[in-house]
């Protein structure tokens, strides 16, 4: 965890004001992400062009670069299952020559409506919910689709940013908020939160509480921390983003390479890897062998 947050403070995070959202979805659809556990991850994916979306509209500017750190949450503050999604956004986006617009002033109503409709029309399209399914959550009152964005972190507040960092991917339960009772054979979990309905203690048999915590264990291969849009990883998600990010902070991103650039092989390199010769290939074929002679017959 300290490496990832001095990479981000170091490398990725542009020198720009930043955001946390927080995207909440209702507990009928949570029951599909604990049997379907990459289904999390295509929540996410679908709902990151309804932020982008979302700053270019207000913006009046389509063809803004928006940075986005997406980390999936599936537990709570004392480690019940609560999927969610932890976004560090840039508060605004970035012109294809670099210049970085603010987010203005908005509402997050919309942004959550747009949310909702982009999370229904994807479990119609994998056949998870029908067409009348669909539009009967639409009509619901309080949808449970939730969306927060009221955390604002300042351009020159880093300690900030990383703290939050650390918090949107950190870990379901941590040492020091467990307590063990042996006699009693009891463990005590206290909430990460001071207050709140979760900001109290809860006590739970230990297999009940190490089962608990092995739901959050992800699949093999599945990836909790994704870089959309002007943090993406690959150049082809973004085409101008590395470039336009050298332009904009060429202090913080000097010592960038491209990802193209092969690396000279080093000294270590020469003396672990092996050296393998191959002989030239002849391209007359070696003569046939000669039969053995025939034995006269008894």
């Amino acid at each position: 965890m300290a490496i990832w947050t001095q990479w981000l403070d170091t490398t990725l995070l542009a020198p720009v004001p930043h955001r946390q959202v927080v995207l909440t979805i209702p507990k009928r659809l949570r029951a599909y992400c604990r049997s379907r556990r990459r289904l999390l991850g295509e929540i996410a994916r679908v709902a990151a062009p309804s932020v982008t979306a979302a700053i270019r509209t207000l913006t009046s500017e389509r063809d803004l670069a928006v940075g986005i750190v997406a980390c999936l949450q599936t537990h709570g503050s004392r480690a019940n299952w609560h999927p969610h999604l932890h976004r560090l956004v840039t508060d605004g986006g970035f012109r294809p020559d670099g210049t970085f617009v603010a987010w203005p002033a908005h509402d997050t109503a919309r942004l959550t409506e747009a949310f909702r409709r982009a999370v229904l029309r994807w479990f119609v399209r994998v056949e998870l919910f029908d067409e009348d399914q669909a539009a009967g959550m639409r009509t619901w009152p309080h949808s449970g689709f939730h969306v927060h964005t009221a955390v604002w972190v300042p351009e020159d507040d880093r300690a900030f940013a990383m703290r939050l960092a650390r918090d949107c991917a950190r870990n379901p339960v941590a040492l020091a908020r467990l307590t063990f009772d042996r006699a009693a054979q009891a463990v005590t979990d206290r909430s990460v939160k001071a207050d709140g309905p979760t900001a109290d203690t809860e006590t739970a048999d230990p297999l009940e509480f190490l089962a608990r915590v092995l739901v959050h264990i992800p699949d093999k291969g599945h990836v909790t921390t994704r870089y959309v849009g002007w943090y993406a990883n690959r150049p082809v998600a973004c085409g101008t983003r590395r470039p336009c990010r050298a332009r904009a902070a060429p202090e913080a991103h000097a010592g960038l390479r491209s990802p193209t650039a092969r690396r000279a092989p080093s000294r270590r390199d020469q003396l672990t890897r092996p050296t393998v010769s191959r002989r030239p290939r002849s391209r007359s074929r070696p003569p046939a062998p000669a039969l053995p002679p025939t034995l006269p017959p008894r």
